[in-house]
């Protein structure tokens, strides 16, 4: 349990940190570090699996038609999160991309009702509805919609609801939906360096060996998440979890000075509340069905 509990946290703290990395990389057009991004976790993930000896079983695994269907939904879904999340960061709204990820475990639950008829329990309403209502307060203060969060939510979302379904393992799965997103990705970066933009090998070797460390900082957190589930109840990886977006909020306001206003306390508040209504309320029915069981 230790193991899982370290290993949880060392996967979320790492995710919490990505700003810093991605800050490292402001230089670089984020649609371009996205494709490097993919390449290179593609790269890694293809090592890991031929080092494993395990090609054989990957290619009869994965190689289906109803497989690849299933994860280039999720390719696309991934893709589309990567890209605003790094855009956000480094065009100055950490702050508003935390609160996605503050927002997405709800939502997840509300999609779970939608989706697959899941029943919450009376209690896990309402911290759905304060959520809600913060969205909509953060909206007003705005004057629009906080459109970095929801995207961030709606795609990480949508992404664990098809991977709830999808056959794969994490380490397969990823290196199925980088693969899948490779070809585009080399095209871009080709592109890219043609017209005398890119990055790579352009902009000296600490951004060359960033680029490439972009593929590491993204399979290592998800082998050390894959091994933590397997160790830990579902419920401790739920409040765990809420350790990347409070390092990004505190990176975004106390690194990056990013303003952070008494209308928006009031609108993170809201959520903030809702989740510890949430990880309360997970908690006391945890205890009870252990009780049950028992």
């Amino acid at each position: 349990m230790n193991k899982g509990i370290w290993r949880a946290a060392g996967a979320y703290t790492i995710w919490g940190l990505f700003p810093l990395y991605w800050k490292w990389l402001q230089h670089v057009p984020a649609l371009q570090l996205i494709c490097h991004r993919i390449l290179w976790s593609c790269l890694i993930l293809a090592g890991v699996i031929l080092c494993m000896r395990q090609t054989r079983a990957f290619r009869v695994t994965a190689m289906t038609p109803s497989v690849v269907c299933i994860y280039t939904a999720a390719a696309l879904l991934v893709g589309i999160n990567w890209l605003v999340y790094v855009w956000a960061v480094n065009n100055g709204f950490i702050v508003e991309s935390s609160l996605g990820y503050f927002i997405n475990p709800l939502l997840s639950i509300l999609m779970g009702v939608i989706f697959l008829h899941e029943r919450l329990r009376s209690w896990q309403w309402l911290p759905i509805g304060l959520t809600a209502l913060g969205v909509l307060y953060l909206t007003f203060t705005y004057g629009r919609l906080p459109w970095i969060a929801l995207t961030l939510a709606f795609t990480f979302g949508l992404y664990g609801l098809v991977k709830k379904t999808a056959p794969l393992g994490s380490l397969y799965g990823l290196a199925l939906e980088t693969g899948l997103l490779l070809l585009p990705a080399l095209f871009y970066l080709v592109y890219a360096d043609n017209i005398g933009q890119g990055a790579f090998l352009h902009t000296g070797a600490r951004s060359d060996l960033l680029l490439m460390g972009a593929g590491l900082i993204t399979t290592v957190p998800l082998l050390m998440f894959a091994s933590a589930v397997q160790r830990i109840p579902l419920f401790l990886v739920g409040i765990l979890q809420f350790i990347t977006p409070t390092l990004q909020f505190l990176i975004g306001v106390l690194v990056y000075r990013e303003p952070f206003t008494t209308d928006k306390l009031i609108g993170f508040g809201i959520v903030w509340v809702a989740l510890i209504i949430f990880g309360v309320e997970g908690y006391l029915a945890h205890r009870g069905q252990v009780a049950v069981a028992t």
